[in-house]
């Protein structure tokens, strides 16, 4: 009987960890509490804007993207170009260095955690893995604007001045 017990009180100890781990760490909370990203989110737009105020597509007409965010902050996220050329040959190891080119150049893919500074307004990725190997172990921040389910952010200017913008919408909590 008494282990019986103490099987039971291990099991609410078990169900009342994450709650206790998500609160503690509040990595998804603001100060207010309770704004969270965790869900599914599509992308809307991967733009940029240009050091002379104009923005154009960074990814094409219509990017392709999804966002993934667990309430422990991990997240996966993937943009594509829409019109990425197919290589000629099925075999990807038999690819042209031009297909290889439009195929990296066409694609921004990163996983690792997210936590949200709310009073600066900032996301801050810590990249575990990345297409772009040089990100890997690196923390970027973003500034960040969340309209309901409409999450938008601004990656650092480029060398050349442009600041790429990202647009997702929320389809999944």
């Amino acid at each position: 009987m008494r282990l019986h017990r103490l099987f039971a009180r291990l099991a609410v100890v078990a169900c009342l960890l994450p709650g206790l781990a998500w609160s503690s760490g509040a990595r998804m909370a603001d100060t207010r509490g309770h704004v969270s990203l965790a869900g599914t989110w599509t992308l809307v737009a991967a733009d940029v804007l240009h050091a002379d105020g104009s923005r154009s597509h960074d990814y094409g007409e219509a990017p392709k993207g999804l966002l993934l965010i667990d309430r422990m902050g991990h997240y996966s996220l993937q943009i594509y170009r829409a019109d990425r050329p197919r290589f000629a040959n099925p075999d990807k190891a038999r690819a042209s260095a031009q297909e290889y080119r439009a195929a990296v150049m066409g694609a921004s893919t990163h996983f690792g955690t997210i936590a949200v500074e709310p009073d600066r307004h900032q996301l801050v990725f810590h990249i575990e893995g990345a297409s772009f190997p040089n990100w890997e172990g690196q923390q970027q921040a973003r500034a960040y604007e969340l309209h309901g389910d409409t999450l938008s952010y601004r990656v650092p200017p480029r060398p050349d001045g442009n600041v790429p913008v990202s647009v997702w919408r929320r389809i999944g909590g």
